[in-house]
Parts: structure tokens; sequence; C-alpha cells
């Protein structure tokens, strides 16, 4: 985390959903263990599965049973994949400690905040209704014809808040995210806690802020709660 932060109280907050906002690995990894097991083979380790979320489900085929992407077979297991995950989307995952805390207070003196993902609606809205998240802008992966690392639904998340994006931040735990965040005009601010890789560094993504753990992300997001309502 840099010893100094943006001065300017940021109108909205945008968020990555998986790996940013909630905690949705323990449901994939079943979901790609699900698929092991179809297979014949062995459970993988659940912090092996966790550093391959963010890359999708193709990514998980390809961890899962060694199918690159591209063949008939590995739509097929993608496929089931996604089918096992959709039947449990929220068994397991929560929004992360103390992200939850202060999004209640957030939401509660109707501050604006969004979420942009690459998550297909599909998966996403009952995900959000098993949580009881209520974002102010909802941007998914089929909603325009383009997804992160274009700015473009970041763009339309901050034109349904009704803020210019430059009053934004958006929060991610991959590359694209942060690609995405400084496309669109946005404070980019990258988190170490999410779906990231042992081979990644994200205090090498091209973020304006960095914070490690969720705790400190919402130490900063809670002191500009308590200058906005000084």
């Amino acid at each position: 985390m840099p010893s100094t932060l943006p001065t300017a109280v940021p109108e909205a907050v945008l968020f990555d959903l998986d790996g940013t906002l909630v905690d949705t690995a323990p449901d994939l990894a079943q979901a790609t263990n699900a698929l092991r097991q179809h297979h014949g083979l062995a459970p993988l380790a659940y912090e092996q599965i966790r550093g391959q979320v963010s890359n999708g489900g193709s990514a998980l085929v390809t961890l899962a049973i060694g199918l690159e992407s591209g063949s008939q077979a590995h739509d097929t297991a993608r496929e089931y994949l996604l089918d096992a995950y959709e039947q449990a989307v929220a068994v397991h995952s929560q929004v992360f400690k103390p992200l939850d805390q202060w999004l209640t207070r957030w939401h509660a003196q109707a501050r604006l905040w969004g979420i942009v993902t690459n998550k297909p609606r599909r998966y996403t809205l009952p995900l959000l209704d098993a949580l009881a998240l209520k974002p102010g802008a909802l941007l998914c992966a089929d909603d325009l014809s383009v997804k992160k690392p274009a700015p473009e639904p970041l763009w339309e998340a901050a034109h349904r808040l009704g803020v210019a994006p430059q009053a934004c931040w958006y929060v991610g735990d991959h590359v694209r995210d942060i690609d995405a965040a400084k496309a669109a005009g946005m404070t980019a601010v990258a988190v170490g806690y999410g779906y990231i890789s042992e081979e990644d560094n994200y205090q090498q993504w091209p973020a304006d802020i960095w914070f490690e753990t969720c705790e400190d992300l919402v130490d900063a997001l809670n002191a500009f709660h308590h200058t906005a309502n000084q």
C-alpha cells in the first residue's frame, strides 16, 4: 500500500466480482473437482485451483484435465464445469471480510457503488441474490459487445450511476481490471488478496493504488467515508 492516497473522495466505487468483492473460489473449486471426478481423476488442491479462478472457465478446464481451448472436447468439458457451478453457485461464496461490513455502511448512506465483471449474468444474478447484494450498476460479460480489459463496461457503469469516470475507483485483482480502469480514466486500484497466481506480482501492475489485504482496502475506504461525512 502506498504511503499516500488520492485526496479526492471517490463519488462511486466499482468492483470486479470474483476475487475482489466476493470470494467465489470455494464453489468454483468444487465445480472444477467435479469435472476431475467425471474424468476419473483425483481432486486438485484448493490453492492450486484458486490461483486460476480469475482466468475463467476455460483456464479451469485446462488446469483440471489438461485440455487447451479450441477443441470440441474442451468446450464440452467447460459446459460440464459451468453446469456444475451453476447448480451450486453460492453454497460457500461470501463477500470478503471486512468488505461486507463496509458495503453495508456505504449502502446505508446511499453512496454509489457497482460491479463490472466478466462473469456472465447466468451465474452473476443468482450469486448476488443469494448474497443480497444490490449494486447501483451491474455490467456482466454478456451485457455489451466487449468486456474487460476494454473500458466500455466501466464507462457504462459510471453512466448508469450518473458520475464521471474520473470520479470513480475501480478495484480489481487481475491486470485486465487495471488496464480497463486506466483506459476508462478511473482510479485503478489493485488488490493482492484475490485470485493471483504465484508467478504474478500485482504490485507490478500499472495501478494508481495497491492494497495487499482486504483490511487495507477497507481502511482506506473508511477514511474516505469519514471524510465525506464531515
